[in-house]
């Protein structure tokens, strides 16, 4: 059966699982780790992904991030390949280092931000690397310790998490604690792990109950969340699919975004190409990059290479593209305007 696609959104809330191949250590050791975290910060700033959860574990680690200016699937893909290589070189082997395909579930953020945060940091538990809450405290690898003040980090997005228990940071820090430890009597919870409304219903028994009684509902092993929500995020998923295809049967391609680029703003091919920060070149260029990348799902590696710009730079022309299109109005072709009026 062939794979699903991911389904992601700006904004959108993922629970993201990656094992080591057969279970593999992909950890050895604290420079491991903390190559592996300095990645990770320099990805999640660079491409203004949030972080509101994370663990590693010898074997594997469990990332709770909301999408940026960046799809998830390209953020993991550099994360990961970069850590690869260098763990590679470092311990002279060849070879995959992850399971094929690591896991993503996108979440709907009420109810389940706390109960993904909780369920997180309580990995290094369950896997016995720590012993007790107090050794969580002192787990360096893990966003736990940033939650309660003993660590600190400036890509965890802490506010987030820590103003759904009190206004005040000290009290909110303690109730946060609080409930952490409350999910140490939950175990495994496999309901966080997917699968849209079968997950919100209490397991297959009471689906396999509703479908006798014809109580059919919309779910997705791809989203964590109720009937509305997956309803939603599989509608949406399909329209921009649909999108993409529609531009590809019309024969929309980089050359054709080019000269779109040059329609709307009066300029050549010459101003998207040309490095330089002359206004109507970076202004050029910055749509030329948001529509290839958004509409045409163009990748942010490729096009560093076309432009010879850094993948930091392609990220802020993709970022800059998109608001230059929705204050002007400027559309990739008059069917989208058409599509969405």
């Amino acid at each position: 059966m062939p794979r699903k696609a991911r389904i992601d959104a700006a904004g959108a809330l993922h629970h993201i699982i990656v094992r080591g191949i057969e279970r593999g250590v992909i950890f050895r050791d604290r420079t491991d780790r903390d190559r592996f975290v300095q990645r990770l910060s320099g990805i999640l700033t660079e491409t203004a992904t949030q972080c509101f959860a994370w663990t590693l574990i010898p074997n594997h680690l469990h990332l709770l991030l909301k999408t940026g200016t960046t799809p998830i699937g390209r953020v993991m893909q550099k994360l990961l390949t970069g850590y690869a290589v260098s763990y590679n070189r470092r311990y002279a082997r060849s070879g995959h280092l992850f399971q094929n395909r690591y896991k993503s579930i996108l979440c709907q953020e009420e109810p389940y931000l706390l109960e993904l945060v909780r369920y997180i940091h309580l990995n290094p538990i369950r896997a016995g690397i720590a012993a007790d809450m107090d050794a969580l405290d002192r787990f360096a690898y893990c966003g736990h310790g940033v939650l309660i003040g003993r660590r600190q980090n400036d890509w965890q997005n802490t506010d987030e998490v820590l103003g759904r228990f009190a206004p005040d940071l000290d009290t909110a820090r303690t109730g946060y604690r609080e409930f952490v430890a409350k999910g140490l009597s939950m175990g495994h919870r496999s309901d966080l792990t997917g699968g849209g409304l079968i997950r919100s219903s209490g397991g297959w028994q009471q689906v396999i109950e509703k479908r006798r009684d014809k109580a059919f509902r919309k779910s997705d092993e791809r989203v964590l969340g109720d009937h509305e929500f997956v309803s939603q995020v599989l509608a949406g998923a399909k329209e921009q699919m649909g999108w993409k295809y529609s531009l590809n049967v019309q024969g929309i391609d980089l050359a054709a975004v080019i000269s779109r680029v040059c329609e709307v703003l009066h300029c050549d091919r010459y101003d998207i190409f040309t490095p330089g920060k002359v206004k109507n070149r970076v202004h050029a260029r910055s749509l030329f990059c948001y529509w290839a990348v958004r509409e045409l799902g163009t990748s942010q590696a490729e096009l560093s290479c076309q432009l010879k710009l850094s993948p930091a730079a392609i990220t802020q022309s993709v970022k800059r593209g998109e608001e230059m299109a929705k204050e002007s109005g400027y559309s990739l072709v008059s069917l989208r305007i058409k599509g969405k009026g």
